[in-house]
């Protein structure tokens, strides 16, 4: 380990020796020290200053200096840190009657936990114990977190060293033309025909109604509503995902806005909070809520609605309504949309440019004909970097940190961008794409 860690501080070092990396082989990470960020900007520890053009993980919707979230923790703090869930605190009520006025319909009851993941355990739970039914039909580009049953309801192949699932998780086509032998519509007869041949043991069918980490997929305006229509015509419920695509990233409140859809169950995180603190939340229409009222809710855990967590939600969801960030993600992602749409025009191994609001991606191509890709599924799982990673490494040369995922470039950057510096992002993928052009076939 000498040689890996002679290029690191003491506190990258540190790191590597005593924290897992996640989703990687420990010899192969390599962390980078942060010391500071400011708007959609941070500073690693030797002095580099970055934009950040994906969000981190496509989760600090507010950016890197919201005063007023961190003066919320910080005022919480020092009120009261933690008390169990059976009592509650203003910003723990507060936060849930926030959540019922800003999702879609007639959302209305939330429980509250500590991430994606846990948001998702409890989705599954709920629509199991409402529906007296265990199957849940999810789709194979999906990411839906790392715990026993979310990793087993995910696609991504990063379930498959976790496998053996739990039981009833199934798995589904997706709305993805280029990766499937389906048109996207055509995945919905898959998904209905499905619903028929399982009989009367489904759920609930759980999608993102924008995919994320799989590659910024963006279905037909129609697939959403018609989805939701077949799952309830098979008595199943429709939960969905917008743990990525939640609060103001799509430039909506949430994906399932984009298609004026009102699931029965909604799942969120990461932009809940802006990233401040770690917090998940899932909420359920006025018929699933009633149905508690008489039988147990048999779920829980120790931190739900934290308060500190809570006072950070709170604070977050007034700052997105105070700041009109929802409305401003719509304009700039609009300037972003076409100015990734000039990238593709520009450089033959993009091979599409998609998405909506600030939730955007590349996809990458080594024949522009055939669209072969460059990142397989298996790479997910796999040593090595492919000529995707590459990419972003070249972006981040030219001070521009990107995400990547399988085969996609993921833009995903805080709604507090300035237009500076999305020109900036934009040159240093125009310059790192000419690496992803040299590396195609023919």
């Amino acid at each position: 380990m000498g040689d890996e860690l002679s290029s690191l501080n003491d506190i990258e070092q540190t790191d590597k020796r005593h924290v897992f990396g996640t989703w990687s082989f420990q010899s192969e990470v390599s962390p980078t020290q942060v010391v500071g960020g400011d708007g959609a900007r941070f500073t690693t520890a030797d002095g580099e200053e970055y934009i950040d053009f994906s969000g981190q993980l496509m989760c600090s919707n507010l950016g890197h200096s919201a005063d007023g979230v961190a003066d919320a923790i910080a005022e919480q703090a020092r009120e009261g840190a933690y008390f169990a869930p059976g009592f509650t605190t203003e910003a723990r009520a507060r936060l849930g009657e926030k959540l019922a006025d800003v999702t879609p319909g007639a959302l209305t009851k939330t429980f509250f936990s500590t991430s994606g993941t846990e948001a998702v355990e409890a989705a599954i739970k709920i629509a199991r114990f409402y529906t007296g039914k265990q199957k849940i039909i999810s789709r194979y580009r999906s990411y839906h977190g790392a715990t026993a049953g979310s990793i087993s309801v995910t696609g991504d192949p990063r379930r498959l060293p976790a496998e053996p699932s739990v039981p009833g998780a199934i798995k589904a086509p997706d709305p993805y033309a280029y990766g499937s032998t389906l048109e996207p519509m055509e995945s919905l007869e898959y998904i209905d025909e499905m619903l028929e041949l399982e009989g009367d043991t489904v759920a609930a069918v759980l999608v993102e109604p924008i995919v994320g980490s799989n590659g910024i997929l963006v279905p037909p305006e129609e697939y959403l509503p018609e989805l939701k229509r077949i799952a309830h015509d098979h008595g199943a419920l429709l939960i969905c995902d917008e743990v990525m695509s939640g609060f103001g990233r799509t430039g909506e409140w949430f994906g399932s806005d984009v298609f004026d859809v009102t699931p029965d169950i909604m799942t969120m995180a990461k932009g809940l909070t802006g990233a401040y603190a770690p917090l998940g939340a899932t909420i359920v229409t006025p018929e699933i809520a009633d149905h508690f009222e008489d039988e147990m809710f048999c779920h829980g855990h120790t931190y739900a609605g934290h308060p500190v967590a809570c006072a950070a939600g709170l604070a977050a969801v007034e700052t997105y309504e105070e700041e009109n960030l929802i409305e401003r993600a719509s304009e700039i992602g609009d300037i972003l949309g076409e100015r990734l749409a000039e990238l593709a025009a520009d450089h033959p191994s993009v091979g599409e440019a998609r998405g909506v609001g600030l939730f955007r991606g590349l996809e990458l191509t080594r024949s522009a004909d055939e669209r072969v890709p460059f990142g397989k599924r298996a790479d997910k799982i796999s040593t090595g970097t492919t000529v995707v990673d590459e990419v972003a490494a070249r972006a981040r040369d030219h001070g521009v940190y990107v995400a990547n995922m399988i085969n996609t470039l993921i833009i995903a950057p805080p709604l507090v961008l300035t237009e500076a510096d999305l020109d900036r992002g934009i040159e240093a993928l125009d310059a790192a794409l000419e690496h992803s052009d040299a590396q195609m076939e023919g």
